[in-house]
């Protein structure tokens, strides 16, 4: 058994600082954000696309607030702006132009008047899923041309990732129809 710098017992196995293994580890980091960063790129790319398909005047965050308020069911403004990582006044500007558009309604709280509460409109929640459609299509397409064995490290993978930020679960969606053939 080795020591650390301070003396303390390392355990069989454990790497010194500036060991080979060390080293292969921060590469190994490296390499998995490197990874990371590129499928963020992918898939935001994926949704840009989607987005510009379907509701091209829509923004990427306000997709993902109108997203959020169709996951969260009616939210009060900070809790949206939590939910988003904004300030509350980012999220109210934000509001402000979902609701001219029709897609975001906002009444006062019954229980405390001075509170906002924010919900998703009919259209709102229609674009929402024809958005989520159109970027499921895509991704379906791209994960169907893996292997079998590559899917189950990618769910095993992202599933650890996604947990480890906190990100609440999706849950499997049947893929959309196909759209109908023009006559």
């Amino acid at each position: 058994m080795g020591h650390d710098a301070h003396g303390a017992p390392r355990p069989a196995g454990a790497a010194a600082p500036g060991s080979d293994l060390d080293h292969d580890l921060d590469h190994d980091v490296d390499e998995v954000i490197a990874a990371v960063l590129t499928a963020s790129r992918l898939l935001v790319g994926i949704s840009a696309r989607a987005l510009g398909r379907t509701a091209p005047s829509l923004t990427l965050p306000q997709l993902r607030a109108l997203v959020v308020l169709d996951s969260q069911g009616p939210v009060k403004l900070v809790a949206l702006a939590g939910a988003l990582g904004v300030n509350p006044s980012t999220a109210m500007r934000m509001v402000d132009r979902l609701e001219a558009a029709g897609s975001v309604t906002r009444q006062a709280n019954p229980g405390n008047r001075r509170e906002v509460v924010l919900s998703l409109t009919e259209p709102g929640r229609a674009l929402v899923e024809e958005v989520l459609a159109a970027r499921h299509t895509e991704i379906a397409a791209l994960v169907s041309r893996l292997p079998a064995g590559e899917r189950a490290g990618l769910i095993r993978s992202l599933r650890a990732l996604t947990d480890a930020a906190g990100e609440p679960p999706v849950a499997p969606r049947p893929a959309p129809p196909p759209e109908s053939a023009a006559p």
